[in-house]
């Protein structure tokens, strides 16, 4: 059920409409401040800092949505709605701002503003003081609670009239554009063309209009829209800044712009009644409040994020560091494992040293026992060579006392025969014991070059002999 009673429509001051339409012409602050000198100032009752923010919502409604300024809000609005080509708005009621769901628990809606024009189009206007995010989604929450609140049972959904969604920002939306006024609608993604004209949306983001004034960008003398959303800008409580040069050229234009005198004037007296000024003052203190206490809880979430990410951190290191201490543990027993091997392999290779001392020891004492079986061997073959010498003696005297004797020089010959043969004998009993010294002293792991020098053997016999024990 819609809860509001439209106000009665009256006919409002053709001239205060057709301002919007102004002609565009060259425009310099140096020529407003010549303008300046030609006309009286707006009488000023406050100082500057005393009038209020009118980018507070409460401010903005006092001023725009009341009915004896309904004609400075017709002028207002067509300086907006030019921009997408609506026709001129002539007349506006003012609508119930609270629009409820359809059943018991939906989320109530509190719009800033609501107004309904003489064409049957409504027009949503919401100002936001500070960023509260998810402005978008917002805003098109409150477009489709206007669109869907005048729709009662039994009606037409083609008895649906168009929503007009304005609002003005005291911060930065889009980063990607550097206008301070964008408009919206539906169109075709590959056509472009519009889909319905029921659905239109204005940002208007005051920071830029700001940015843009300082710039010197802006015509309020041939732009409508400029002049009154200057008017927003001028007062900026949030930041505790005046622009008094955006006073002083909208105060030499109010001089020419009627509607613009009596906004100063209204703005003066609205800011200067007690009771509406101890509910701004409150309301400001409340959006403030509202905006530090946010700013508080953005800190204290970074500092939750920080301290869970510098916790997540310090587990993983801790993690990290638990399975390095794993790693060094089996690095350390593995380590300990390779040094107990060692050491098995050491005292292994102690005992095979010492085996093959003890084998080269007893190489050494065969070859000394062989070197005294080689020296009595001489030593025969020395008493046998000396016998065979007496033998030789006798042999002689035997043949110098019977030289024709036949049988004592056959004799001699057989004797001389035997020791020939025994002589071969003992050098191949000789070279018997060497190769079998070298054979053993080989076989214990002597060196080649030793063996050959120990048993007087070449080192082509040794290493025949080594090759033969190798077969």
């Amino acid at each position: 059920m819609i809860l509001t009673e439209r106000c009665n429509k009256r006919a409002l001051n053709h001239n205060a409409m057709i301002q919007v339409m102004e002609g565009q012409g060259e425009y310099s602050r140096d020529k407003s401040a010549n303008d300046e000198s030609k006309h009286s100032k707006v009488s000023k009752r406050i100082s500057l800092e005393k009038l209020m923010d009118l980018k507070v919502d409460y401010a903005f409604k006092q001023l725009f949505g009341s009915e004896k300024n309904k004609e400075m809000t017709v002028i207002f609005l067509n300086a907006i709605l030019q921009k997408t080509g609506r026709n001129l708005v002539r007349d506006i009621s003012f609508e119930n701002t609270e629009l409820g769901g359809e059943y018991r628990d939906d989320k109530q809606s509190r719009l800033d503003l609501l107004v309904v024009t003489d064409a049957d189009e409504w027009i949503n206007i919401e100002i936001q003081f500070t960023n509260k995010y998810d402005m978008m989604k917002r805003s098109l929450y409150y477009w489709s609670k206007a669109y869907a609140h005048p729709l009662g049972k039994g009606m037409a959904y083609s008895e649906l009239r168009p929503v007009i969604a304005i609002n003005i920002l005291n911060f930065s939306l889009f980063n990607e554009t550097e206008r301070f006024h964008s408009s919206y609608h539906l169109y075709d993604d590959e056509s472009q063309a519009k889909l319905t004209n029921v659905m239109e949306f204005h940002f208007i983001e005051i920071s830029k209009l700001m940015k843009d004034w300082k710039r010197d960008k802006l015509d309020p003398w041939n732009s409508v829209l400029a002049r009154w959303l200057l008017l927003l800008g001028m007062v900026d409580h949030r930041n505790g800044k005046i622009y008094r040069d955006v006073y002083k050229e909208l105060e030499v234009i109010s001089m020419k712009d009627e509607s613009l005198r009596k906004t100063f004037k209204n703005w003066e007296e609205l800011s200067t009644t007690q009771e509406q000024r101890l509910i701004y003052d409150s309301r400001l203190k409340q959006i403030m409040d509202e905006e530090a206490f946010k700013r508080r809880m953005e800190l204290q979430k970074q500092a939750i994020e920080q301290g869970e990410q510098k916790l997540e951190q310090g587990e993983q290191e801790l993690e990290q560091g638990r399975q390095e201490l794993e790693r060094g543990k089996q690095e350390l027993e593995q380590r300990k494992q390779e040094l107990d091997q060692g050491k098995g392999e050491l005292e292994q290779g102690k005992q095979e040293l010492e085996r093959g001392e003890q084998e080269l020891e007893q190489g050494k004492q065969e070859l000394d026992q062989g070197k005294q079986e080689l020296e009595r061997e001489k030593q025969e073959l020395e008493q046998r060579k000396q016998a065979i010498a007496q033998e030789k003696q006798k042999v002689e005297q035997r043949k110098k006392e019977q030289q024709t004797a036949t049988e004592t020089e056959q004799k001699s010959k057989r004797t001389e025969q035997r020791f020939k043969e025994a002589e071969q004998k003992e050098k191949r009993a000789e070279q018997s014991t060497k190769v079998a010294i070298a054979r053993n002293l080989l076989q214990n792991g002597m060196e080649m070059a030793l063996v050959a020098e120990s048993t007087g053997l070449t080192m082509a016999e040794v290493t025949d002999i080594q090759r033969e024990a190798h077969e």
